[in-house]
């Protein structure tokens, strides 16, 4: 049996440009609701709280605290082979939203809950993906 080993890229659709161009400039971005004050992730055409299209960006700090994550030792598709183990989790950001994204650049029995982490970006095919790993490593 051959498998596809392709693994899969984001797509992009028009509001959600902005965010993956500030990847590139190693910013993450996150959608503002100008009639709500509602801060949005992931990039939509409309708040999911009032349903405006009034949206603009800002620029968030990057920090955050892992809320829950769980860690693949085994038995992942064959395209992610290669990453393990590989750490995936829900972090709070510092702006009050919550985001799925992966752990880096620690050890699995070192990842905590509550553990500060920051963002960094790795670059795959052209993107810069949004990872996290914990504060203070260089």
């Amino acid at each position: 049996m051959e498998f596809d080993m392709t693994k899969p890229m984001p797509v992009t659709q028009p509001w959600s440009e902005k965010f993956w161009e500030g990847t590139k400039e190693g910013k993450l971005l996150i959608q503002f609701c100008n009639d709500c004050n509602s801060k949005i992730f992931y990039p939509r055409k409309f708040c999911p709280e009032c349903w405006s299209a009034n949206l603009s960006w800002m620029e968030g700090s990057g920090k955050a605290k892992i809320h829950t994550f769980s860690t693949a030792y085994s038995n992942v598709e064959p395209k992610f082979m290669d990453e393990l183990p590989y750490t995936v989790a829900f972090v709070d950001l510092d702006e009050g939203i919550r985001m799925m994204t992966r752990i880096v650049d620690c050890k699995p029995e070192d990842i905590k809950f509550g553990m500060d982490v920051e963002v960094v970006f790795h670059e795959r095919e052209g993107f810069f993906l949004p990872y996290f790993r914990p504060t203070g490593i260089k």
